[in-house]
């Protein structure tokens, strides 16, 4: 049996940009794959717990900065995953609502489980793609 990894380009998508959405762009990336993340109000700047999380788990957090959902393409993504936004979640393409809590201004140990579930929920979008 060989397996064939389906490599995927996502765009996470959220209100600020700053924790979230960025921590499930660099899991991503640290798992092989092509990911962008953007907000409808991006903060100045990623927040400090979200860079700790990552960075517990080896995963590069250069380059990571809060962008504007208005300033996307949005063409040519394979997935592209709400990370709760609700109300202020942008009119465009929306293929998963992954519904995680906003973690800004909460203590370090709910980025880590914000982080933990990421990586569950990625697992499972990679292997149901892969299946398919």
């Amino acid at each position: 049996m060989i397996y064939i990894r389906k490599f995927m380009k996502v765009l996470f998508v959220c209100v600020g940009n700053t924790c979230r959405s960025q921590m499930a762009e660099a899991i991503c990336k640290s798992l092989g794959h092509s990911a962008d993340s953007a907000g409808t109000h991006p903060g100045s700047e990623v927040n400090p717990n979200a860079i700790i999380a990552l960075e517990e788990k080896g995963i590069e957090t250069a380059g990571l900065r809060p962008k504007s959902i208005d300033y996307i393409d949005t063409e040519g993504y394979d997935k592209i995953i709400s990370m709760g936004c609700g109300v202020h979640c942008p009119n465009i393409r929306i293929d998963h609502d992954w519904g995680l809590d906003d973690p800004h201004g909460k203590p370090l140990e709910i980025y880590r489980t914000t982080r933990d579930s990421i990586i569950e929920l990625l697992g499972n979008l990679i292997k149901k793609e892969t299946d398919a």
